[in-house]
This record gives C-alpha cells, sequence and structure tokens, in this order.
C-alpha cells in the first residue's frame, strides 16, 4: 500500500529540486520534514508542501500509521518550459528557459 502526492507545474527547475529530493528519499516522515524544514532552499519549501499532503493522504485515505510511514519516492520530474527572448547586442535575440517542475512524494508503511 502506498500514498502519493503531486503538486505540478512548479515555477522551479528540475535539478534544483532533486537536491533536496535526494536528502529524504528512504528517511522517515517526521525526519524528512525536519530536514526539510531546516534546509535553506526553495526546493524544500515546495517539498515539504507535497509531503504534508501526502502524509495526511496515507492518514485519511489509506488508514496508515504515520509512525511507520517513511518516503518511499521523491522526485522532481521536468514539466513544460516557459520560452522567453531577451534583447542582445546587433539586434540579437537570446533565449531565456523559465523551466517547470512536476514534484511527487510516494510514502509506503515500513513492515
Amino acid at each position: 500500500m502506498e500514498a502519493r502526492a503531486i503538486a505540478k507545474y512548479i515555477r522551479i527547475a528540475p535539478r534544483k529540486v532533486n537536491l533536496v529530493a535526494a536528502e529524504i528519499r528512504g528517511k522517515n516522515v517526521d525526519e524528512a520534514l525536519a530536514i526539510l524544514k531546516f534546509t535553506p532552499k526553495r526546493g524544500a519549501k515546495e517539498l515539504e508542501k507535497v509531503l504534508n499532503s501526502a502524509i495526511a493522504n496515507a492518514e485519511n485515505n489509506f488508514d496508515m500509521d504515520r509512525e511507520k510511514l517513511y518516503v518511499y519516492e521523491a522526485y522532481g520530474n521536468q514539466g513544460p518550459t516557459l520560452k522567453r527572448w531577451r534583447p542582445r547586442s546587433q539586434g540579437r535575440a537570446y533565449p531565456i528557459l523559465k523551466r517547470t517542475s512536476h514534484v511527487g512524494i510516494v510514502l509506503r508503511e515500513r513492515d
């Protein structure tokens, strides 16, 4: 049995989210929340919201015990990229890629 939560179209690059997601993979949910709370990166704030949502899903929808929950999967997949243009010298245009992420967390119970 697993509980999941996904936040789509978050305006942060996936590689920045994945740095923080790697820190909490395999940890108990309370330990993961503590890590996210004190990590000074913007991706940690987004992952904390998704983790709280996944915990609520596990408790309310699947009657899972919070004490046994751990982070089975944590990821930041690439979403659509917003393409913008910046003027450069001699009439050229320079692309700016504003990347988005789909952030997800899957929780399972330890045996």
